[in-house]
């Protein structure tokens, strides 16, 4: 714990400077929970953003010990995890796809939890986000304070809460303009499913 209060402030500073212009930059974080707050309401987008904050945050501990780096350097275990995504990804499109056009009986508490469980798998299946973490977090970790993992796994969790405020925003902000749009909740869900959809072929072309 006394590795993590050693970390200056101006470490700090630049970390979450760093890590405000990555949540500010669209990408597909960002789009999976707009897509959840169109197709559920405010609650929806929310909770994915929980959701995917969670899985940043799992992405950080798999760096601290190491697991990630392998992972990453297993051409076939990195293709995998990447289609196993992308399927998920379509599935769920599919799922919007065909979804009615009854907007509030998708507004309880097992939507809200779904969206959140949906968040982190697709977060967890997403390479990209592994690689980013494995190139970002050690390069603030400092060895003269101690022992690294704890360092990683600290920028790790700020990263991660930063990320709840701002894909919590963003899917909240998404299932407010769909909440107002009822009527056109059908529409909301073909956009939700295209949007899944183009996020799986992201992850598949690159």
């Amino acid at each position: 714990m006394d590795v993590i209060f050693a970390i200056d402030l101006w470490t700090w500073a630049a970390f979450v400077a760093a890590g405000a212009a990555l949540l500010l930059t669209p990408g597909p974080n960002m789009m999976f929970c707009i897509a959840c707050g169109l197709r559920g309401g405010p609650k929806v987008g929310i909770a994915a953003g929980m959701g995917a904050a969670s899985g940043m945050f799992l992405h950080s501990v798999l760096v601290a010990i190491g697991l990630a780096s392998l992972i990453a350097a297993n051409e076939t275990a990195f293709d995998v995890i990447r289609y196993v995504g992308a399927a998920y990804l379509i599935w769920m499109g599919w799922q919007a796809w065909r979804a009615g056009g009854d907007l509030e009986e998708r507004l309880g508490r097992s939507e809200i939890a779904r969206a959140f469980g949906r968040a982190v798998v697709t977060n967890l299946t997403n390479p990209k986000v592994l690689v980013f973490m494995i190139a970002l977090l050690p390069q603030f970790a400092d060895p003269s304070l101690g022992p690294i993992w704890p360092q990683i796994i600290a920028f790790g969790f700020v990263l991660a809460s930063m990320a709840a405020v701002f894909d919590g925003i963003y899917g909240g902000l998404a299932g407010a303009v769909s909440d107002r749009m009822r009527k056109a909740s059908k529409l909301m869900n073909r956009i939700s499913a295209i949007v899944f959809g183009a996020l799986a072929v992201r992850i598949l072309a690159e």
